[in-house]
């Protein structure tokens, strides 16, 4: 998946859009995305690295995954999962979430988003990841963002780099269905908010510490 363009962070109220980009809405999931949701996890080479390719029945989004997902709306100012839709079409191509994964420590969060295959190779992934974490560090207070994926997942690690995530560590962790390339684990990549202000400071120009 290639690089996003310029980001443009807006929370506007009026359409009910939690983040704006360039070429993306970012809203909340809602009970009418149930047919949304079906069509992203049938798709095996969307679930390749999720649970093998196998497709989620569609009364387990309906009665399971997506209550979940709404449950942390409840659970987390400002954190939770997120449809994404293309700003030009208005058409539902996946969704990102930020929030804090099981267990961390506060002020830690985790990145993740699951894209249409249509949509891939457009630089959503990046482009959508680099406003999250802008908006995470700049308006909730997170101290450190974290994502991991398979070894083998290539593509996905290409976007945290690109995100300006930092490879920390390769773990193995159990799965309950066989993944090809399993053997060789996950990868760890992470951001702290310092590294993310100096990127910026560096960016935009501003003077930093050792410049001044």
């Amino acid at each position: 998946m290639g690089g996003g363009g310029k980001v443009l962070v807006r929370h506007n109220r009026a359409v009910k859009v939690f983040l704006e980009t360039e070429r993306l809405h970012l809203r909340r999931l809602k009970y009418d995305d149930v047919e949304n949701l079906v069509e992203l996890d049938s798709d095996p080479e969307v679930m390749r690295f999720v649970n093998g390719g196998r497709a989620t029945p569609g009364c387990e989004i309906e009665n399971e995954v997506l209550p979940a997902l709404l449950g942390h709306y409840e659970r987390y100012a400002g954190l939770g999962f997120w449809a994404v839709e293309e700003k030009s079409t208005g058409r539902f191509v996946g969704w990102f979430h930020l929030r804090p994964a099981e267990g961390a420590p506060a002020g830690e969060v985790e990145l993740g988003y699951r894209l249409l295959r249509s949509a891939w190779g457009k630089g959503y992934a990046t482009e959508g990841s680099r406003a999250l974490i802008a908006k995470g560090f700049g308006e909730f207070g997170v101290e450190r963002v974290v994502a991991s994926t398979m070894v083998v997942n290539v593509a996905s690690r290409r976007v945290m780099e690109k995100a300006g995530l930092r490879f920390v560590r390769i773990f193995h962790q159990p799965w309950p269905d066989y993944i090809e390339g399993e053997e060789e684990g996950d990868v760890e990549y992470a951001l702290l908010r310092s590294e993310w202000e100096r990127a910026r400071s560096v960016e935009f120009g501003a003077p930093t510490e050792a410049a001044t």
